[in-house]
């Protein structure tokens, strides 16, 4: 008998082990849910933030050149010299590199970079605010030598930008480079537009 007992006993063990695994994979279950739930809802404001740090930019960008856009006067300039791009190239580059220049301010904001080195956000407003300059200054206006400084100084705070982003970020830092390119060769244009 109690062999028999003993058996019984080690059932009612069994079930009750059995009962608090499947209590505790049920929680688990629950909490990974949970957790799966809470990374789906912060992929989503990370997205909309990205869309919104992207966009922002281009679109400011897209307005200032169509509203303050260009006179006539840089096509009679450009077509003096092969190598100047046509206008249109020179804006949609501008619109490209404005949305490089989102995407990374997004990756150092998304670090906390902006909270620890201020002065990378202020950089970034910096050269955005002269790149929107820059375009009614040279063209609308027809000031070369205005439009040059303007993108000097634009550049300056491009290089800044380059240099805190990548201290926070080396992929934001290597985002602006192409940035930094691009800005060498508008350089280049603003100065045969200043002496055209």
């Amino acid at each position: 008998m109690d062999s028999q007992d003993i058996r019984y006993r080690g059932g009612d063990d069994r079930d009750a082990a059995t009962t608090a695994m499947a209590e505790t994979e049920r929680k688990n279950a629950d909490d990974n849910k949970g957790k799966r739930d809470q990374k789906r809802a912060m992929a989503k404001r990370g997205l909309k933030s990205l869309t919104v740090a992207v966009a922002a930019p281009v679109v400011v960008t897209l307005f200032a050149t169509y509203f303050l856009g260009t006179s006539d006067g840089y096509g009679n300039r450009a077509r003096s010299s092969s190598w100047i791009p046509p206008l249109w190239l020179l804006h949609t580059t501008c619109l490209a590199s404005s949305g490089l220049m989102g995407l990374a301010a997004w990756l150092v904001w998304v670090d906390g970079g902006f909270h620890k080195k201020p002065n990378a956000l202020y950089l970034y407003l910096a050269q955005f605010m002269l790149c929107l300059v820059w375009d009614p200054v040279t063209f609308r206006a027809g000031s070369g030598i205005a439009g040059l400084a303007v993108w000097l100084g634009q550049s300056a705070a491009l290089f800044g930008c380059y240099k805190a982003f990548n201290e926070i970020s080396p992929v934001a830092g290597n985002l602006v480079k192409p940035c930094l390119a691009w800005a060498a060769f508008v350089a280049a244009v603003n100065v045969k537009l200043a002496i055209a």
